[in-house]
């Protein structure tokens, strides 16, 4: 080979090697541009598996460095990378979790630090399962069919001649107005019957009964049990946990997150104690969310402690607020001793409350209004026939269980209040007057804290009506007929309904849903001069209504948008709408007292997920406690953003253009929620500034995962605007 021969071959491979260099610097720098970037309170990297990169996987970061256990958990993006954002000062185990995957090693890792994960691909789809939420196991139930319906009784079918449809036993015993209203069904603890029951009694049955009289809400399930046919509702549960005993597997496969699904940040943090159980939370006034920015989010304990629990979410701590009752022989939920003893428990007395401690409201002052036992149920002279007051000479109330107890951070005191009527939920209108559920019967109430305020006169600052329709349809509240009396043309009528949940409306009237087969929604109009000017009109879900196009039952939790839509969650698998102002017909007058005369105003949205074994009458097993409607866009989805909580789908459900996301909570396992609140802590700071908030709410907290010792948990739900958003 010539010198030039060689010179030449020597230019080609420099400039070959040029090029090389090139294209490997583009490849790298497009690496770079595509690599995870971290803040040095941040941990981030790419989960990986034998199959490659795992996109739509949870990576959950977990400490107990901190002065209560704290967790946050994301989602990877569709090449399987991750970023923690802001991670307060730890040491933390990070391990990744997914449908398909069984969790991965936990590894220690740092804020500050990158952290590639591997994660463990389930070896079969039995081990896959067992990380699908409960929903998937609980819609293995088998439903009787709609033929047996109505029931015939103990010595015909099983089923109670009251329950008239399949829908009403779905209703009353499977769905949120039966099991699943006080703990989620379908988790392990549920579908599996505990060994020291079965060790006892080996008929499936038998161990069933046994279980429902388990500690101290036994009275009330067993009674649930008797209500719709004992035995044909113990032989359904047996059947369903016989099956899975057996091993039968869910057939139907939740998809990872997709999508702004990914998108999700939640935290989590320990509070209160294993004792005990949260049913509400409050973060912030509801008619403005910047009320107590970066102050504490509080819960109420229900029949299971007198105190609130409180979390400190910019330092990670918790506390306790005491609270008290007026009279020292108010009733305790302690009295109601265990049937048979707990699995967990034995027999002892886990819960003590007077207080019952349900909801609260927020007001401007940040201060907080709950609904809590102050006496005995019977009511004081000035609420009963007799007295002056004007509310009472129209609907005098012999007995009332909840009032009021308000709680002021400044002073860091407590205020019992005393109301005649029953308070559950609680909610505040424009003019600061608070509006209650939970009646008693055909009753609602207001508390005004304006002239609470000026007099600290809790006579003089509440009142009550009954609810009258306006059945004559001249416009204004007249003399009535009662509810068990003959309609009379030229009268009013009074109807018996009480409030589950409410919320006041931007036109000034407030609206309630009632519970019941098939339920309503009723809209108060409270007029000049309430108790005298106050009307209502009556709503019925559309059910057996040949005009509707949809069909549904039995609303729980009930909120407002800014436009005056209703949002309801039905037992019957739907999310509804009502919208009033698209009814066509007349609102008032005989046709209206029927309720079923605005099925237009209706519009019913399928909850996702499976639905039960031979369901006919309901759109999917899903089971929602209650509802929120997110108006200030404090999740970062838009506003007026409907809310649910997915208590079988074990997160938020939240219905975008009509479309659900599922936004779930991996860990622990059995995630199960009743209120919905949020804040905006900074409206400058984008996504970081601003959340939902939620507690777990299950009366068994040690059905989830961790069991006995497991605390309930405040969680936080972030969207980012994507998963590598820091």
């Amino acid at each position: 080979m010539s010198t030039r021969t060689l010179r030449y071959i020597g230019i080609l491979v420099a400039c070959c090697g040029v090029f090389l260099a090139v294209w490997l610097g583009r490849g790298n720098a497009q690496q770079s541009g595509d690599a995870v970037k971290i803040d040095n309170d941040d941990i981030g990297g790419v989960v990986t598996s034998d199959k490659g990169a795992e996109a739509g996987v949870w990576v959950i970061a977990e400490t107990t460095d901190l002065p209560t256990k704290f967790v946050r958990i994301v989602v990877t993006d569709d090449r399987g990378r991750y970023v923690l954002p802001d991670l307060p000062k730890a040491n933390y185990n990070v391990w990744v979790r997914g449908y398909g995957l069984v969790d991965s090693p936990k590894m220690k890792s740092e804020p500050g630090k990158m952290l590639n994960l591997k994660a463990s691909v389930a070896p079969d789809k039995k081990a896959a399962i067992e990380y699908y939420p409960a929903l998937y196991w609980y819609s293995l139930l088998q439903m009787p069919p709609k033929s047996d319906f109505p029931g015939t009784g103990p010595t015909g079918n099983g089923i109670a001649p009251t329950v008239k449809s399949q829908g009403q036993w779905i209703r009353e015993i499977v769905n949120t107005d039966g099991c699943t209203g006080c703990h989620q069904m379908g988790d392990k603890a549920t579908r599996e019957i505990p060994k020291s029951i079965l060790s006892q009694i080996h008929d499936s049955s038998g161990a069933w009964d046994k279980r429902i009289q388990a500690g101290q809400a036994g009275t009330q399930m067993s009674a649930r049990f008797n209500q719709v046919g004992r035995k044909r509702a113990l032989a359904m549960f047996a059947d369903w946990s016989d099956r899975v005993a057996k091993g039968e597997l869910p057939t139907d496969a939740p998809s990872r997150p997709q999508g702004k699904e990914r998108n999700v940040v939640v935290t989590m943090w320990d509070w209160a104690d294993p004792h005990v159980y949260l049913h509400d939370d409050i973060a912030s006034d509801k008619r403005n969310p910047t009320v107590n920015a970066n102050g504490p989010i509080y819960g109420a304990l229900e029949e299971s402690g007198d105190y609130l629990t409180v979390v400190d979410p910019v330092h990670n701590a918790t506390s306790k607020v005491m609270l008290k009752v007026r009279d020292p022989q108010t009733p305790s939920s302690a009295q109601n001793l265990p049937l048979a003893p707990s699995p967990y428990w034995g027999d002892e007395v886990i819960w003590d409350s007077k207080t019952t401690v349900h909801s609260f409201a927020m007001d401007k002052q940040a201060r907080v209004w709950a609904a809590a036992r102050v006496r005995k149920p019977d009511t004081p002279a000035w609420c009963q026939g007799g007295s002056e007051n004007p509310s009472a000479k129209l609907m005098p109330i012999v007995q009332g269980q909840r009032g009021l107890e308000m709680y002021e951070p400044k002073t860091k005191e407590t205020t019992t209040i005393d109301t005649c009527f029953t308070w559950g939920h609680v909610n505040m209108d424009d003019k600061d007057v608070l509006w209650s559920s939970f009646g008693p019967a055909g009753v609602e109430g207001w508390f005004d804290t304006r002239m609470w305020d000026k007099t600290h006169d809790e006579k003089k600052s509440q009142g009550w009506s009954a609810f009258v329709l306006d059945y004559n349809g001249n416009g204004k509240r007249d003399a009535y007929t009662e509810p068990n009396q003959p309609a009379d043309p030229t009268k009013d009528k009074r109807i018996n309904v009480a409030f589950y949940g409410d919320a006041p409306a931007p036109d000034g009237s407030v609206w309630g849903s009632v519970l019941g087969m098939p339920g309503a929604l009723v809209r108060f109009i409270p007029g000049s001069h309430p108790p005298e000017t106050a009307l209502a009109e009556y709503y019925e879900v559309p059910w057996n209504n040949p005009k509707a196009p949809v069909q549904g039952f039995a609303p729980r939790g009930m909120d407002v948008d800014s436009k005056g839509v209703v949002w309801t969650p039905l037992s019957s698998g739907h999310y509804a709408s009502f919208d009033r102002s698209k009814c066509k017909g007349p609102l008032n007058g005989p046709t209206a007292a029927t309720g079923q005369h605005c099925p237009e105003g209706w519009t019913l949205y399928r909850f996702p997920g499976p639905n039960y074994k031979g369901a006919v009458e309901n759109g999917s097993a899903e089971s929602v406690y209650y509802n929120f409607v997110d108006r200030f866009d404090m999740l970062g989805v838009g506003k007026d953003v409907p809310v649910a909580t997915g208590n079988l789908s074990e997160g938020l459900l939240v219905l975008v253009d009509g479309k659900f996301m599922t936004l779930r909570v991996p860990y622990p396992m059995g995630f199960y929620a009743k209120g919905v609140d949020g804040r905006i802590d900074d409206p400058k700071a984008g996504w970081k500034g601003k959340g939902l908030y939620t507690p777990i709410s299950t009366r068994a907290p040690f059905h989830m995962e961790g069991g006995k010792g497991t605390t309930s948990k405040l969680v936080k739900f972030q969207m980012r605007p994507d998963p590598l958003a820091n």
